[in-house]
């Protein structure tokens, strides 16, 4: 089973229209209300996917149960209860365009997020690998996901994390390290103060900077491009078919779920390598975020290609 942990989740509102007239009345007709969040997308595409995937993170309030409560029934819900109210998070869908209204979320006390260590530990045991996704809710230390990656470490359980910014510098310069991390080009960038591009060399360089000592995997995705990886001492690049995008929202999150699942029944580096990315652009093909249609799995799986560089 893999654990997926959210702990920022929020209900995703979608609100279509033909056009966002500002400062005055807009009417929605078909609104829709998802369990939102990085994690949740993983937890999503893993149960389409067919893996056994259980989900915790931090709810609080109505809209806590309300997010719970919408969460598949085959995923195991392991949530835990804070006094915070969980936020929402409005899409609104306007033309081509796309406004976001995201709220801050809830802030969590110290003592609860104590006990959400205590929580986490306790899942371990029932679990064989913990997928970290998302922003840190405030309230929590910036070394947060350090001590989250500790625990599983502890218990000899592979960690993917995904997330970028202070909680990941504190999680690279902690002794404990993920098994996976995912960054773009981007964070890379953030993450050592110089631009990175998609060159190979330069990116086989960058991956060997001390910050990286002691994660097994690096994915960098390229985005049409495919992707680009180091496992161990090995380099990989991955080629991909061009395909039409309908909605690339959520497809790091779909990558997320072919990496853990890839970890989960220890496939070969090039299976993992093309589950993930396979389930990454079946996301961007689906309106929905943290959708996959696996009637187009295998035909596009086919078609991807992993060199050793």
């Amino acid at each position: 089973m893999i654990l997926t942990v959210t702990m920022n989740p929020s209900i995703d509102i979608s609100y279509p229209l033909d056009e966002l007239k500002i400062d005055t009345v807009n009417r929605v007709v078909d609104v829709t209300k998802t369990a939102g969040g990085k994690g949740l997308n993983v937890t999503r595409v893993l149960s389409e996917f067919g893996d056994s995937v259980a989900a915790t993170g931090l709810v609080g309030g109505k809209l806590g149960e309300f997010l719970v409560e919408h969460i598949d029934d085959k995923v195991t819900k392991r949530f835990f209860s804070i006094q915070g109210e969980t936020r929402n998070c409005i899409a609104i869908l306007h033309g081509d365009n796309q406004t976001e209204i995201l709220e801050k979320g809830p802030e969590v006390l110290e003592q609860e997020g104590q006990d959400f260590l205590a929580h986490f530990e306790n899942l371990l045991d029932t679990v064989e690998v913990v997928a970290i996704s998302g922003s840190l809710p405030a309230g929590l230390p910036v070394d947060y996901y350090a001590r989250l990656v500790e625990l599983a470490n502890r218990a000899g359980k592979p960690v993917v994390l995904d997330c970028s910014g202070a909680a990941l510098q504190a999680v690279l310069e902690s002794p404990h390290k993920p098994t996976v991390i995912k960054p773009n080009n981007e964070e890379l960038s953030q993450l050592l103060g110089k631009e990175v591009s998609e060159d190979l060399d330069e990116l086989k360089e960058v991956l060997q900077e001390p910050l990286f000592a002691g994660i097994e995997w690096i994915i960098v995705s390229l985005g049409a491009n495919g992707a680009f990886a180091k496992h161990g001492d090995t380099f990989y690049k991955v080629d991909i078919p061009r395909i039409q995008v309908v909605n690339p929202v959520g497809s790091g999150d779909s990558t997320v779920a072919g990496i853990s699942s890839g970890l989960l029944h220890k496939e070969s580096d090039a299976e993992l390598l093309i589950k993930a990315n396979v389930l990454g652009m079946l996301n961007a093909q689906e309106k929905m975020t943290g959708h996959v249609n696996m009637a187009n799995y295998q035909a596009l799986y086919d078609q991807l290609i992993v060199k050793e560089v």
